[in-house]
């Protein structure tokens, strides 16, 4: 074939050369083209892998000196003030993004060992029923809101993720399917560990002005308070009755992460096949049930089968924490404050709105139902 076109043109106009030159720019993109090896590509990790790993190392190091101080805030506001410093090199990019990727997905199926459903089924039916009702009614609610008040992005859907499940990791959860922007993601972040941290100073004040006993208390902080150290927290002042009830209530909305973020996915994958029915290729159609979510589903079944020893749970239970703060380091290293001070002061008042919401529509719910 190569021959053919050569002899094709007369030796004296150049064309065999042009040819010639053709066939090696074409055989050099190629090579650029094909897929690195698989040595090379792990390589490449490394350097931002060992970036995240130290950031991890410094936010367990906070977090143990201020523990009121969540660990994945540190992570995060370490990977914001690294890039927005100029810290990190080039090539700790491609680590950064697999952090951000697929080890906050590692991490979710690890929180799914948090929860067995003996303990979901003794809350009874009306708490149960409660729950789902908070967060469902904090959930569409918030995402109207800040659709209405013009929020750019992800945000609408990212804050009302947060806030209505379980703070950061319901975060990155979502982020699993919606591939936000990083300044999103790091946005809603804040927001949740902000009113979450404000909860643990202003429940506390309101339990006896309200009315409430121990068990009442525990459900309404379980129903209302976003990240799980902060249930912990803000319910074990009033008492081990408390604790206990706000923790199993806070778990059975970590349980409805699954659905909303499958509903999520299935709602975006449509949205995918609409575009493309009109014409635009390539469009993004993420998984029916995301292969993360069917993890986090496994690890619920594993857990409700009670065969893990406590160390076990335990051991499970540090590396959600490393892997998510890992992820959420990866994240805020893509960061660029200047656009997120540009629509912060809107997704600030979102955040303290939806905490209102919730913190009212589960009062109202623990008054009829505990």
């Amino acid at each position: 074939m190569t021959c053919q076109a050569i002899d094709r043109y007369p030796r004296g106009d150049g064309g065999p050369r042009v040819v010639i030159m053709t066939l090696t720019i074409a055989r050099r993109a190629h090579h650029r083209q094909s897929p690195a090896p698989a040595g090379t590509a792990t390589a490449r990790l490394w350097p931002g892998l060992l970036a995240a790993a130290l950031a991890v190392a410094a936010s367990w190091g906070a977090h143990r000196i201020w523990p009121h101080v969540p660990m994945l805030t540190v992570a995060v506001a370490l990977g914001v003030l690294a890039a927005n410093v100029r810290a990190l090199p080039a090539a700790t990019a491609p680590g950064l993004g697999f952090a951000g990727r697929r080890l906050m997905r590692a991490g979710v199926v690890l929180l799914g060992l948090k929860l067995a459903l003996g303990d979901i089924a003794g809350l009874g039916l009306p708490t149960v029923a409660m729950v789902i009702v908070v967060v469902m009614v904090t959930f569409f609610a918030t995402r109207w809101l800040g659709r209405r008040m013009g929020l750019p992005g992800d945000q609408p859907l990212l804050i009302a993720t947060g806030f209505s499940i379980c703070g950061a990791s319901a975060v990155a959860a979502m982020n699993g399917v919606s591939d936000s922007d990083e300044e999103d993601v790091v946005t809603s972040v804040a927001l949740v560990t902000l009113c979450g941290s404000l909860a643990i100073g202003v429940l506390p004040l309101l339990r006896a002005p309200l009315g409430l006993d121990p068990t009442s208390y525990g459900g309404w902080v379980g129903a209302s308070v976003h990240d799980v150290g902060q249930v912990v927290a803000a319910g074990g002042v009033a008492g081990p009755v408390a604790l206990h009830t706000a923790v199993v209530v806070k778990l059975m909305r970590v349980l409805l992460l699954a659905p909303i973020v499958a509903g999520t996915a299935y709602t975006l994958r449509r949205r995918a096949a609409r575009a493309g029915d009109n014409g635009r290729a390539g469009s993004r159609r993420p998984p029916l049930i995301p292969l993360f979510v069917l993890g986090f589903l496994a690890m619920v079944a594993v857990r409700s089968t009670g065969l893990l020893s406590a160390d076990a749970l335990e051991a499970a239970g540090t590396a959600q924490d490393l892997l998510l703060a890992a992820a959420l380091f990866g994240l805020g290293a893509m960061v660029r404050l200047g656009r997120l001070i540009r629509t912060g002061w809107r997704a600030l008042l979102l955040g303290f709105a939806s905490w209102v919401l919730i913190a009212g529509a589960a009062y109202g719910g623990v008054l009829l139902t505990m």
